[in-house]
């Protein structure tokens, strides 16, 4: 099975200077999208679960019910790691005991001696597992499941403490947000990602909020060593544009246009097309 932690692919990522797509499941139509569209580009893949969307699909463990079986009937090779997104502590052990392969602790938001605490203890658990962990310094600006924020930017200090922890890798605030972004957004901070990616070394970094950033401010950023970007809004956008207009064209009136597979198929493939442009975009296709 290609059911994998997160731990090799950024360390590949790393080394070979390209970045893995993280795509944020919604429903069952973006499994599906998500994972063909990494087949078909022979990319590894990052599937992302935030709180919200666990409480929506009932649960972690049956996302990964869902995801597992997909996995085979789909007959999918390349690597496919499943993925907590903002996690909370206890969201991330009751991910662990679903049995995801990869969590993401954020702890940005607690002062920072209790966000190096909680991810000491992390790192302890999720290594004895072999789960891939990622932490964050700096909360990333923007909405996440409801919770807005303005968006801070990390301090290299607290990303090198943190990331001499055992972590697999970081995300930092760099004027990334997440959502759609403000036509004033000032851009990426890339002398703030080139101190933070030199004090941590070897530590793969992860940008989130990685819809609607310039291709070529993502395309720098990974020879900084960013190795991880984040994708959800761009897909959405696809998604419902898609759906909206096979609506408007009258096409559910046609024959079974009206069934919910025929209804969404159309976002389905324009989600996996996003997705696919990512993956040649961020260097990762072909790598699996």
């Amino acid at each position: 099975m290609a059911y994998v932690s997160a731990k090799d692919m950024m360390v590949d990522a790393k080394q070979r200077k390209y970045a893995v797509g993280h795509f944020n499941l919604n429903n069952m139509e973006s499994i599906r999208a998500y994972l063909l569209a990494a087949q078909d580009m022979r990319s590894p893949i990052i599937l992302g679960v935030s709180g919200g969307t666990a409480q929506y699909m009932g649960g972690y463990r049956s996302i990964v019910g869902a995801v597992k079986p997909f996995i085979d009937h789909l007959a999918i090779t390349v690597p496919v790691a499943l993925h907590v997104d903002h996690g909370s502590y206890e969201q991330v052990l009751e991910a662990i005991d679903a049995g995801f392969s990869s969590v993401m602790f954020d702890g940005s938001s607690l002062p920072f001696e209790e966000n190096l605490r909680k991810t000491e203890e992390l790192v302890k658990i999720c290594q004895k597992k072999g789960i891939s962990l990622e932490c964050e310094v700096g909360g990333i600006g923007g909405e996440e499941d409801g919770v807005v924020r303005m968006g801070e930017f990390a301090d290299p200090e607290q990303c090198h403490r943190i990331g001499l922890l055992g972590i697999d890798m970081l995300a930092a605030g760099i004027g990334n947000i997440h959502g759609k972004y403000p036509a004033d957004w000032p851009g990426l901070r890339f002398d703030l990602l080139e101190e933070i990616s030199r004090v941590t070394g070897d530590l793969p970094l992860v940008l989130h909020g990685g819809s609607q950033i310039p291709e070529d401010m993502l395309v720098h950023s990974i020879a900084l060593g960013i190795c991880k970007i984040n994708v959800n809004t761009e897909c959405q956008i696809a998604f419902t544009e898609a759906v909206r207009e096979y609506i408007e064209q009258g096409k559910d009136r046609i024959g079974s246009g009206y069934t919910p597979r025929a209804l969404l198929a159309p976002g389905l493939e324009a989600s996996k097309r996003v997705a696919m442009d990512k993956m040649m975009l961020f260097g990762s296709a072909g790598k699996a």
